[in-house]
């Protein structure tokens, strides 16, 4: 077997996932060079994930792929977005020339059609050539019937884009689950092809699949798990991650204040207040100081233009709506239209201060216009992550200042935020240069001699 053949058969062997796609022709002006490649990119895999930060584009990225999409197929494309933001992509649509409407109805309603999560089930899978799956790390936080819904939705699907700007690089079971809606190796093949579970169950010596922290790459498996990874994948935070330039992508400035709240009387049967040392007595400190946070918060967008109140629990919302002039509340309880509509008045700058939970409104939105909002923070690094660049993204004019109200047990959940902030930007950091790497390799190795390889193998 000549060199050449040999490198072939360890290429075929390396379970990097083969293209589905279609050369793409000539793409839009309107894009950026980067999102020109990213695009491109992806209408040759066909099935592909674009990882890329808040503000980049996704939203024209997504539009052009699922309109080159549509005219090479001749059929519609379906668009699911999370709650909201179907009006926000339908807006940028119009904004860009590009041919598509929201269905309400789960008809097709144009060449490309949006809809949120919460209505895919009135869709029919046939009618489509593709599938965008924006903002898909929100996918993980569905209940278990609408996240087994999605994925049997795309399963089959002959086209398929994921985009999102926090799929978590140091969460491999979330990066399993997007291989697999993509067609490629499912979770558990990936977990037992790159990875040992070092948490044992000592009844049985199994290792537990939600121990998401147990699982590290076995011996020499992490670059190979990268390569596979951008065999598939593009993860992005900057232009420059992959040698553009920056050039009008710069954050503004994010201030981020702290204010920590001391409780007005004790926990009962307690002479003295003890700041929250456990997870049950942060919540109870947290239910504990509800009206001193609130009153807090309020305090701190009352004379704001536009503000976001984020709040984890429905007594916290009701009481920021009450305390905060102009306020509007979005519960998780509102019916799926009052939602929507009460998101996209704020998004045209109707509402002046919003109240809502990260879990609701966290995902996708473009709020640039908005300058301040106040956090009552939880152990969840993504929520974080998600509501603060709700408005601190590329775009944005002026400084973003985020209030973060505490308690004095609160310090453990801001360390343990801190301490996940640290390792995701490093991870994603490694992340990017993997895949840089990873899209220049170049085989050049010589073998000497002719190599014979099994017939069974090949």
């Amino acid at each position: 077997m000549s060199a050449i053949a040999y490198a072939d058969f360890l290429a075929r062997r390396a379970q990097l996932g083969g293209d589905h796609g279609f050369e793409p022709g000539d793409l839009p002006s309107f894009l950026f060079e980067f999102q020109r490649d990213l695009v491109q990119w992806a209408i040759r895999k066909g099935r592909a994930g674009v990882f890329a930060d808040c503000g980049l584009g996704k939203t024209p990225m997504e539009l052009v792929w699922a309109d080159r999409v549509h005219r090479h197929t001749g059929r519609p494309v379906l668009v699911t977005t999370p709650l909201a933001v179907a009006y926000q992509t339908e807006t940028e649509a119009q904004k860009f020339g590009i041919e598509a409407a929201i269905s309400r109805d789960g008809r097709p309603a144009g060449p490309i059609t949006i809809t949120n999560y919460d209505r895919l089930h009135l869709f029919e899978r046939d009618d489509y050539a593709g599938v965008v799956c924006d903002e898909s790390s929100a996918i993980k936080a569905f209940d278990g019937a609408r996240r087994a819904l999605v994925t049997d939705f795309m399963r089959k699907m002959p086209y398929r884009l994921l985009a999102t700007a926090t799929a978590a690089p140091n969460d491999y079971i979330e990066l399993g689950t997007s291989s697999e809606a993509l067609g490629e190796l499912g979770y558990m093949d990936m977990l037992g092809r790159f990875f040992v579970n070092e948490q044992r169950n000592s009844a049985t010596g199994r290792g537990y699949l939600g121990q998401r922290n147990a699982w590290r790459f076995k011996g020499h498996a992490e670059q190979p798990f990268w390569r596979w990874v951008a065999s598939w994948a593009r993860a992005m935070r900057r232009p420059s991650d992959y040698g553009f330039s920056d050039d009008g992508f710069v954050l503004p400035e994010l201030i981020q204040r702290e204010h920590v709240i001391k409780a007005r009387r004790p926990p009962e049967g307690a002479l003295f207040d003890v700041p929250a040392a456990s997870l049950q007595e942060e919540r109870e400190e947290a239910r504990r100081t509800l009206n001193e946070r609130c009153e807090a918060s309020a305090a701190v967008l009352a004379d704001v233009e536009h503000g976001i109140a984020w709040c984890q629990l429905n007594d916290e919302g009701d009481l920021l709506t009450r305390l905060i002039d102009g306020a509007v509340q979005v519960k998780g309880s509102d019916p799926v239209e009052a939602k929507e509509e009460a998101l996209a008045a704020f998004s045209r700058g109707d509402i002046r201060v919003l109240v809502t939970k990260p879990s609701i409104a966290g995902w996708g939105l473009n709020w640039q216009h908005c300058g301040a909002m106040t956090f009552f923070p939880s152990h969840s690094y993504e929520q974080w992550y998600q509501a603060v660049r709700r408005c601190w993204r590329y775009g944005r004019v002026g400084p973003v200042t985020v209030d973060i109200v505490t308690t004095e047990g609160g310090a453990r959940i801001l360390a343990n935020l801190q301490r996940k902030a640290a390792a995701a930007d490093a991870m994603f950091d490694a992340l990017v240069a993997h895949m840089r790497d990873a899209t220049t390799i170049r085989r050049t190795t010589d073998y000497p001699h002719p190599v014979e390889v099994p017939a069974w193998a090949s």
